[in-house]
């Protein structure tokens, strides 16, 4: 059957100019975004390249099936590993087979949990490793998805952050993880406290950091709620990326960023303005409340972004 004798599918997708489609098309690759049972599309000087979820700036479009794609279960791609939404090996190996960069397959057999965030995993095919490489707009990260949490669906929201940083700025990452917030923001700003609890996390964090040269980044292995005796600073910036428990450090944030500063506040919520009166109550002003990415049917990851208040 010809690709125009079937149905088309409608699906989110980024609007980007064709001229630079292509550039594009391998960034969203990169980052295990781009949906390939569909064809990108163009339409005039722009060209369509249909996602696997949501995000900021995506629209929902019709696009053709792609015949040549064998049809494979749902799952997320991390580097070099796929992680499956159920434990299916018949679809693992069919995913493995899909993409020569694949080297592992994996279900996750846990939410993420405890203390240092981490999530257990089962081995469906291919390597029997948890660790990956990844390559997000140009940077490296070494990733141990059983050892410290990553989220390579938050490629796009960390470069926005990017984008706002001063060259002048002090920063602090409350929950670094292996480093990607930090790491991205590292050229951009004067110096990024990076903090983790996790041991795991923040070895793997020097190792990104000796990747990619990264001069401006403090790795700090440490609770967070020790950062204001560890380091006596203000910040002009911090990133709170905890999206279960997040809302319990807020008072923490407040009290560690200058008046004027900005916030950025990573939850899982239910409806929108959950939390503006315990950021107003703090003494936050919102300059924005924003959709990241869906989680489930009824919750999603948003960002607030929050500046203290002068007064």
């Amino acid at each position: 059957m010809m690709v125009g004798d079937l149905e088309q599918i409608g699906q989110w997708c980024l609007r980007v100019p064709a001229k630079n489609g292509e550039a594009k098309r391998q960034a969203v690759i990169e980052e295990g975004a781009l949906d390939r049972m569909l064809k990108p599309r163009r339409e005039g000087d722009m060209l369509l390249l249909p996602l696997t979820d949501w995000r900021e700036g995506a629209e929902r479009c019709l696009f053709d099936p792609n015949p040549e794609r064998i049809a494979l279960p749902r799952h997320d791609l991390v580097g070099g590993i796929a992680v499956m939404q159920e434990p299916d090996p018949a679809g693992a190996a069919r995913i493995l087979a899909s993409r020569p960069s694949l080297h592992t397959v994996l279900y996750a057999t846990s939410d993420v949990e405890g203390e240092y965030r981490t999530r257990r995993f089962e081995v469906l095919a291919g390597t029997p490793t948890t660790r990956t490489e990844c390559i997000e707009y140009g940077q490296r990260f070494t990733i141990d998805l059983s050892a410290a949490y990553f989220s390579a669906r938050l490629a796009t929201e960390r470069q926005r952050i990017v984008s706002l940083v001063g060259k002048d700025e002090m920063v602090l990452d409350m929950f670094a993880g292996v480093g990607p917030f930090a790491i991205s923001l590292a050229d951009h700003a004067a110096l990024v406290v990076a903090c983790d609890i996790n041991p795991h996390a923040i070895a793997l964090m020097l190792e990104n950091i000796t990747r990619n040269r990264t001069l401006t980044v403090l790795p700090v292995l440490a609770d967070v709620r020790w950062i204001p005796e560890i380091i006596p600073w203000e910040f002009d910036r911090i990133v709170m990326n905890l999206p279960l428990k997040g809302a319990e450090f807020l008072p923490l944030a407040f009290r560690l960023i200058r008046k004027g500063g900005t916030i950025h506040f990573y939850t899982l919520v239910s409806q929108v303005g959950e939390h503006v009166r315990h950021i107003t109550g703090l003494g936050g002003e919102i300059v924005a409340e924003r959709v990241v990415r869906s989680y489930s049917a009824a919750r999603w990851h948003a960002v607030y972004d929050i500046i203290k208040k002068s007064e």
